[in-house]
């Protein structure tokens, strides 16, 4: 008989919840996730022969113990917050939150959903997922810097700098400035000093870009190919995705990433509206490519002047893109698996077609299914074959 232990997780304490499946509870416990509350959570679940961890938020606060229990050969899988949120609502007539309510919502989202997706330790797919998001805190980092900048630069010069400032056009402009007064002795000071860490830490990005590049191409993956996506974009796509083929087809990805517009349709007026759902990172891998083919003639541009020809309206012509970019980095990723998993008999690392013990597949979950509507829409050949 497989168990579902059910897991509400924490940074310094994870409760859990052990059900049959029938949803009799065999057990529940607090654990500290050190070494020692590790150790007796894991004594305590191998009394169970067959056993499924489902634990909420593998991709943030319960990353840490979801990876631990994978390296140490268990089988989980992960449950969407929201997922367990509706299944708590229904269990309890309300929607009170305590630690011992979730993890029992946690193991019963996952006993009535069969569709959640496996979790996969990929220490490559790990490494690019910390550096990508070391080169988001450098790029907001530098925003952060430059905006100080121009605040200091405004009251040190009429009219301040302009908007793109490099930190060579910074040292110019400083350079023709020699206040006599206190406070315009310092603010100049302060400007030298933010002219420094805009060059570290541009120095920094330019590290963090090239670390990036060499490792998207070792793993195989032609992403930064496509016209908008840098290294640090195919880094977080390949971190995020995984598997690609835990998405059936095109539209369950868009669905997934939030570019797929949602029904709004009410009797014979049919319309659609913006999604925020989905994992906006990603959303905002394909946004800043979507901005970037918009700068210059290409592919991109041509889609998006024809839906504005069409009737559309600015924004309704950017989502409509988005959608459509989307299509083209699934086919590109499926393509790029498809390659390494041809020259390598072993198929990808970390990639699994397995089931867990309770027939729990990695593949697509509830929240990936395509919206109504989307399916009948082709891709535009252009874009599909756009660098």
């Amino acid at each position: 008989m497989t168990v579902i232990i059910g897991m509400d997780p924490h940074k310094r304490s994870a409760t859990i919840e052990i059900i049959d499946p029938t949803s009799t509870i065999l057990a529940t416990g607090r654990y500290g996730t050190d070494n020692a509350g590790y150790a007796e959570m894991l004594t305590t679940a191998m009394k169970y022969v067959d056993r499924v961890w489902a634990i909420e938020g593998c991709n943030g606060i319960g990353r840490h113990l979801a990876h631990r229990l994978v390296h140490d050969g268990e089988t989980v899988i992960d449950v969407p917050a929201k997922l367990s949120a509706q299944i708590r609502v229904f269990a309890t007539g309300n929607g009170r939150k305590t630690d011992p309510v979730d993890a029992h919502s946690v193991a019963l989202a996952a006993l009535r959903s069969p569709d959640l997706r496996r979790v996969q330790a990929d220490s490559e797919l790990i490494a690019l997922g910390m550096l990508a998001d070391r080169r988001d805190e450098l790029g907001r980092a530098r925003t952060d810097t430059v905006n100080r900048l121009h605040r200091l630069l405004l009251e040190l010069l009429p009219g301040g700098a302009k908007k793109f400032l490099t930190a060579t056009q910074a040292r110019k402009l400083v350079a023709t400035v020699k206040p006599r007064d206190p406070a315009g002795k310092v603010r100049r000071r302060l400007v030298v000093e933010l002219i420094g860490e805009l060059e570290t830490i541009d120095r920094k990005i330019k590290a963090a870009d090239k670390e990036l590049r060499q490792l998207v191409a070792e793993h195989g993956s032609t992403l930064v190919d496509l016209n908008g996506i840098g290294p640090a974009g195919a880094a977080r796509l390949l971190a995020d995705v995984g598997d690609i083929h835990r998405f059936r087809d095109r539209n369950r990805f868009a669905s997934w990433n939030g570019t797929a517009p949602l029904d709004a349709s009410s009797g014979q007026q049919q319309r659609h509206r913006l999604s925020r759902a989905g994992n906006r990172k990603i959303n905002r891998v394909l946004h800043i490519m979507a901005v970037v083919q918009l700068r210059r003639p290409s592919a991109g541009r041509t889609y998006f002047d024809r839906r504005r020809a069409g009737g559309k309206t600015s924004m309704e012509s950017m989502r409509a893109l988005k959608r459509r970019l989307s299509n083209v980095v699934y086919a590109r990723m499926l393509a790029d698996q498809q390659r390494r998993e041809t020259a390598s008999p072993g198929g990808q690392s970390g990639a699994t077609t397995d089931s867990s013990a309770t027939g729990l597949t990695p593949h697509t979950g509830p929240s990936d299914k395509p919206q109504p509507g989307l399916t009948t829409n082709q891709n535009s050949p252009e874009l599909q074959s756009a660098p």
